[in-house]
């Protein structure tokens, strides 16, 4: 895939061009008082994971309007009696689910506790997931795909449900005893990515404990550049419904404005590692940048813009940096966690 999208030098300067809308803080101020207006019964279950360096449980806490969502929780075994880790908060990548049992414990390998949250209604990509959506024909649109799920209004859109669940992971996490609930890390790869830029925001001044955010080439930044440009994934999903309903245009971009990590990681405090790959054509570089450069501008934060870094793989489609990026995010918070 050759390079398509705006060259580097323009991507550091580029800016979307979608605003907020005019409710969007009461929106979703509304939204996570709902959520936690309904008890949060974090629930974590031992279970054997075949593993002898790290200990495992299946974990159900209540999420959106208390639906019950699955995840898993990896601790590295050699932790002392009432010993406390760091928590890294993971969010999947679109279609995928929170796997096996012991399908994914780096993060514990690297002497985190990990935590997997699955994404409700997905895990059919190819990764198993738990978690059902019972929400599947909120609003009336029901086009191929979840990108348009709901999408003819901002509280029936599938995405609200997921931020919310994404909101209450954090704080299922913190409930563990092996958490250190000061030390939460917010990390996920494309739709992971966009969740982790989400949850940045909507934690920030409304709960405590979240110190950093690893977006790794996010899903679901500037959305109306991404669905113009964007010729392979889940954005073409969006373009194929407007291709039929051609009036719907507007509407839905006034939906999908509530959901933006441009607007919504703007009220970010916490340092970020983000990552782009120019030749990505599932998530275009233009639409990252949008998102790292909209990151923590907003006035939430009482001490300034929180500090940010990007790291980009000129050759790489939407595989990213992969290994070589995982390097740099214990890099990054290892020199954190240290300061």
């Amino acid at each position: 895939m050759p390079l398509f999208d705006l060259p580097l030098d323009q991507l550091r300067t580029y800016t979307s061009t979608a605003t907020a809308p005019g409710d969007f803080e009461e929106f979703w101020d509304r939204t996570i008082a709902d959520a936690r207006a309904l008890p949060l019964d974090a629930v974590f279950e031992p279970v054997d994971n075949y593993l002898s360096v790290i200990n495992t449980f299946d974990v159900t806490f209540s999420g959106f309007g208390g639906d019950r969502i699955k995840g898993w929780l990896h601790v590295p075994a050699q932790l002392e009696p009432g010993e406390q880790l760091p928590v890294v908060v993971e969010y999947i990548g679109y279609s995928g689910g929170r796997g096996l049992v012991n399908q994914n414990t780096r993060w514990a390998q690297a002497g985190y506790v990990h935590f997997i949250m699955d994404t409700r209604g997905q895990g059919y990509g190819g990764v198993a997931g738990d978690t059902p959506d019972p929400h599947p024909s909120a609003g009336g649109i029901n086009y191929a795909g979840l990108m348009t799920r709901g999408a003819d209004h901002q509280d029936n859109y599938y995405f609200r449900r997921v931020y919310v669940d994404a909101f209450r992971a954090v704080e299922a996490a913190q409930n563990h005893p092996a958490v250190d609930p000061s030390k939460v890390v917010l990390a996920g790869v494309s739709q992971g990515g966009g969740i982790t830029v989400a949850a940045a925001g909507l934690t920030a001044g409304r709960l405590d404990g979240v110190i950093a955010a690893l977006p790794d080439v996010p899903f679901l930044q500037d959305f109306a550049r991404a669905i113009d440009i964007t010729p392979r994934g889940p954005y073409p999903e969006i373009a194929g419904f407007l291709g039929r309903h051609r009036e719907k245009y507007e509407p839905m971009l006034a939906v999908l404005n509530y959901f933006d990590g441009v607007h919504l990681g703007r009220a970010a405090t916490v340092p970020a590692l983000f990552s782009a790959a120019q030749m990505d054509d599932i998530c275009p570089p233009s639409t990252v940048f949008a998102s790292f450069n909209s990151y923590g501008t907003g006035s939430r934060g009482q001490g300034g813009a929180p500090e940010k870094d990007i790291e980009v793989y000129r050759f790489n489609n939407h595989e990213g940096g992969q290994e070589h990026h995982w390097i740099k995010q214990l890099q990054f918070l290892r020199k954190l966690l240290s300061s």
